[in-house]
């Protein structure tokens, strides 16, 4: 299970869904997973070439935790994942699981509009294996960060691993702390944001507060640093929605600085000088999680990094 293989002239694809993809449509899940584009994989799905647990679905099924997903596709895959020789900052890695350092600007895993440069074409270089799970350009990936944002991230090198880990993910057991500089002065030291979190009803690619279907989203924040009309904080997530840290902040007034999604300035100007942020102030500063072999308790971390630091001084 999660793995490929080829059968005659077809070649097979075996899917689990990561904690991030439970609910997500069908459609997108298959082509995030395979590197379609969405129509593509909703063209296939109509023609019976993809399978939930053994049975033809619609595109728009909502994909579940337990759920077994296979695709069987006509001809050989040109679009297997091409190591490359890329500079990766390891902090951890055995043979069940890598924990990276995620530079900003990076992207996880190959899809459209990014066929190479990936931290898992950079992966399939370093490490010895990789998981099956997943599909060929995503293995082993069970949970994300965005292109811009920089930090800590795990990948299963080990189909138990994969399944262990995503476990974790789905039990909310995993330690995630997130560094940010919002927009504008936080009044209270700390808090909570509980908002529900779904697709925004205006734009499709992007996600928002305010819509009708959203899921429960908790994000919980302390005040490290007030600086010149913005703030430094850490984040504990509670779930991990898609973009939740930046739609939470964006939907109270105070969104992360440079982000050109959800928040309104990339610069801001004191004392007649205006400063720019190349790009969303937001860093995964902490991960801790059971070691999915030993059990043991583990936590990684990765220091702030420069542009981020070179922000909060001007700032300060």
């Amino acid at each position: 299970m999660g793995n490929t293989n080829t059968k005659g002239s077809r070649r097979i694809l075996r899917f689990a869904a990561a904690q991030a993809d439970i609910s997500k449509r069908l459609d997108i899940f298959v082509a995030e997973g395979a590197g379609f584009t969405r129509s593509q994989a909703q063209k296939l799905i109509r023609e019976g070439h993809i399978l939930v647990n053994g049975k033809p679905e619609s595109p728009g099924y909502k994909v579940k935790n337990s759920d077994t997903i296979e695709a069987s596709l006509p001809g050989q895959s040109d679009s297997s994942l091409v190591p490359e020789a890329l500079p990766l900052a390891v902090l951890f890695m055995d043979e069940y699981l890598a924990v990276v350092d995620k530079p900003a600007g990076m992207v996880v895993y190959p899809a459209v509009g990014h066929s190479g440069g990936t931290l898992l074409n950079a992966l399939a270089y370093h490490a010895s294996k990789l998981a099956s799970i997943g599909g060929d350009l995503r293995p082993g990936v069970v949970h994300r960060i965005d292109k811009e944002t920089s930090g800590t991230i795990v990948v299963a090198l080990d189909d138990t691993a994969y399944y262990n880990l995503v476990e974790q993910f789905r039990k909310r057991s995993i330690h995630r702390k997130y560094i940010a500089i919002v927009s504008g002065l936080l009044k209270n030291d700390s808090g909570e944001i509980n908002l529900a979190i779904g697709r925004s009803e205006s734009d499709r690619k992007k996600m928002s507060t305010r819509t009708k279907r959203g899921k429960e989203a908790v994000t919980r924040w302390q005040v490290l640093r007030r600086l010149n009309k913005a703030t430094l904080i850490e984040a504990m997530l509670g779930t991990g929605r898609t973009h939740q840290i930046r739609v939470h902040f964006a939907a109270i007034g105070h969104p992360v600085l440079g982000d050109k999604t959800y928040g309104r300035k990339t610069e801001v100007e004191i004392k007649g000088r205006k400063l720019h942020f190349p790009r969303q102030m937001l860093h995964a500063e902490t991960l801790g999680f059971e070691h999915p072999h030993t059990g043991q308790f583990m936590e990684f971390w990765s220091p702030v990094p420069d542009d981020m630091k070179e922000c909060i001084e001007k700032l300060s």
